[in-house]
């Protein structure tokens, strides 16, 4: 790590990278972040505020009403027995005072404030290249082409015209998403094999298989068949394993 920071490549790596960050994160992350919890809290408590007043205001006109008609009955002395005007009026004042103070607690849960923000840790990101001149090895060429629908479509179809020649009928399911990209017809049987087809500069180490391309090559071990169209200098190609999509 020591032989690494002392490249003048890195000489930008010092000890006031910390206060960068922060300053970087306060001017540019934490306004977006704080606008966007603000409208989402914002839009919430005014949804919750909507509810809370309908539903306490709608109790209070009920039991201030409701006091009046205990007043009207007690003067005309028909008191009840179990309620009375000012146990009604009692209530419709409890629910105000509960209606004030629920609309402060929203107001003070609208006044969002922000925290300074902290670095938890950090990580350097190291080229291959620099990588390579460092322990003396050559640059690695490019891995793979752009990856691109229309890089992509030119493989499939590489790999359909060898299936062509071979005596099969391919049909392209690539955007079917069903874990293989061409569906090649075995004339005169039914059969069906299963292709597919990754596409890779000459010298690539490795390829990416998706989760959902190996439970189908589990599910059908004898037709799954995975076709590398390796391109050589120019325009130059092959297809890979060739015996396997021999019939």
């Amino acid at each position: 790590m020591e032989d690494l920071f002392a490249r003048p490549e890195c000489a930008w790596i010092t000890r006031e990278i910390e206060q960068q960050a922060l300053g970087h994160a306060i001017a540019n992350v934490v306004p977006d972040h704080v606008a966007e919890v603000r409208g989402r809290r914002i839009g919430w408590i005014g949804k919750t505020r909507a509810a809370v007043k309908d539903r306490l205001t709608k109790e209070i006109t009920y039991w201030d009403h409701r006091a009046e008609q205990l007043k009207l009955q007690e003067q005309a002395g028909k008191a009840g027995a179990r309620l009375n005007s000012g146990e009604a009026r009692r209530r419709a004042d409890d629910l105000q005072g509960r209606l004030q103070k629920r609309l402060a607690e929203l107001d003070a849960e609208a006044q969002l404030s922000t925290l300074p923000p902290a670095v938890l840790g950090g990580l350097v990101v190291l080229p291959v290249g620099l990588v390579a001149a460092m322990t003396g090895r050559p640059s690695p060429k490019a891995i793979m082409p752009a990856d691109t629908q229309a890089s992509a479509a030119r493989d499939r179809a590489i790999v359909m015209e060898v299936e062509r020649q071979l005596g099969f009928d391919p049909t392209d399911r690539e955007f079917e998403k069903l874990g293989y990209d061409i569906e090649s017809r075995v004339p005169g049987t039914g059969r069906l094999r299963f292709l597919e087809v990754k596409g890779r500069m000459s010298g690539a180490a490795t390829i990416t298989v998706t989760k959902n391309e190996i439970l189908y090559s589990l599910n059908k071990p004898d037709d799954f068949i995975l076709a590398i169209v390796e391109f050589l200098d120019g325009d130059q190609h092959r297809v890979l394993p060739p015996a396997a999509l021999q019939p």
